[in-house]
């Protein structure tokens, strides 16, 4: 696997990723835009607009129809947030052309022409967005907002996100908010992308079996038309962090069993710290040899589910736990006394060598999926320091025991939120 990227204009860029193990090409556009109050909601509509029609394939039909001729080629969209900021995707898959029964087609310029289009050059009409189309999907996106409760341990998951990054940016949710769809017409959505377009830091990947002339040729041309800006994006900061209060949340819904989240910030984390923090959680409750699943799951038999997640761009860590509503307490004391351990280095050698094991098997197959390149790869623009994924390993084999200690004494609980009946 290759690996290039290079500016095509300021706030503009294209990344190639060369890998002769696939039988498809697969191109990616990324449009990243801060995270904002204002705007979020709008921001989760457009990609569903943009799917229903562009300038020259005017219906989803027709789409549709393009896209079965060019031997089941797919397309898909969505929305994504990155620390404090909010991913508009795009996404067309094709067969290489070395493996049609007529090379000459050219299916990789066509599908790349196609996702410009669906991007870049809308359905519009007198000025605005199809309004049958905008009301549809208006409809579909508040369906998406209020099934938000219907998976019990990930609404307890994003409730205690909002809670740990209050009055943040990154405390705002993905799809957006049901009370803005109201005040969204056909005529100010248009007028938001087309800010939105002018603004957004916009990355272009393709990644697949090509030479890097073939992936870029027309590249420039496609977007010709697109702006210089300045990259509008918010990278990763590792700001101090001291002042850290505990606080407690409780709220009711109907459920059976009660979803124990734990939300938790690494205080003054220099970014080289990641890797140290990746074990960390990796033994905390990472994998089911770690101390929450073996600790809380198993021995004590207090959780249906005991694990731990960690938010590179954002520095938290949250651990999550189905349990019995009545062992609430019990659930929370041994949760504490895993953290306490951890500070004191209660963690064998072989456990941190499991960790690195499972850590750098997860980096060896990301290049078995063209999706995980691309998003390791958009995800290294976060950072100010890039490393490619041998240097990423390497970063993982050099953590120490000391320096995952440090980083547990690091570790604040900022919100226990408990989901309860």
């Amino acid at each position: 696997m290759d690996y290039i990227n290079k500016e095509l204009k300021k706030g503009i860029k294209f990344h190639f990723i060369k890998n002769d193990k696939f039988k498809t090409n697969l191109i990616a556009i990324f449009l990243t835009t801060p995270l904002d109050r204002k705007g979020v909601t709008k921001n989760a509509l457009i990609p569903a607009i943009l799917r229903r029609g562009s300038a020259f394939l005017n219906t989803q039909d027709k789409i549709s129809k393009t896209l079965e001729e060019m031997y089941g080629a797919v397309f898909d969209c969505g929305i994504d947030k990155k620390g404090e900021n909010q991913i508009l995707k795009f996404y067309i898959e094709v067969v290489n052309d070395e493996f049609l029964p007529n090379e000459a087609e050219n299916l990789y310029q066509k599908s790349l022409k196609m996702i410009f289009d669906i991007v870049f050059n809308p359905l519009i009409e007198n000025g605005a967005f199809n309004s049958e189309y905008l009301e549809q999907e208006k409809s579909n996106l508040n369906q998406v907002i209020e099934a938000k409760k219907d998976n019990k341990a990930r609404y307890a998951l994003e409730r205690c996100m909002e809670e740990v990054n209050k009055d943040m940016p990154s405390g705002l949710y993905k799809y957006g908010y049901a009370e803005d769809l109201d005040g969204i017409d056909s005529k100010n959505l248009y007028s938001h992308y087309q800010e939105l377009i002018s603004k957004c830091k916009i990355d272009i990947f393709v990644s697949g079996k090509l030479e890097e002339n073939q992936a870029e040729k027309n590249i420039e041309n496609l977007v010709k038309d697109l702006k210089e800006r300045e990259p509008n994006f918010i990278k990763t900061e590792y700001k101090e962090v001291n002042d850290i209060k505990e606080k407690e949340i409780q709220e009711s819904l109907e459920v059976t069993q009660g979803k124990l989240v734990l939300g938790m910030k690494v205080k003054n984390i220099a970014e080289k710290e990641q890797y140290a923090t990746m074990l960390y959680n990796s033994i905390l409750g990472g994998s089911a040899n770690s101390k929450l699943f073996q600790n809380v799951r198993e021995k004590a038999s207090l959780a249906y589910t005991a694990s731990s997640s960690y938010m590179r761009l954002s520095n938290e860590i949250f651990i999550n736990s189905g349990i019995e509503i009545e062992n609430y307490q019990k659930a929370l004391d041994i949760i504490r006394k895993q953290l306490e351990d951890m500070k004191k280095g209660d963690f064998t050698d072989e456990e941190i060598e499991n960790a690195k094991k499972g850590i750098i098997s997860a980096i060896e197959a990301i290049d078995d999926e063209q999706d995980s390149e691309i998003m390791y790869f958009f995800g290294q623009e976060f950072f100010e320091n890039v490393s490619s994924l041998e240097e990423y390993k390497e970063n993982i084999q050099k953590v120490t025991r000391e320096q995952i200690i440090d980083i547990a004494n690091k570790v604040c609980i900022s919100v226990i939120y408990f989901l309860r009946d």
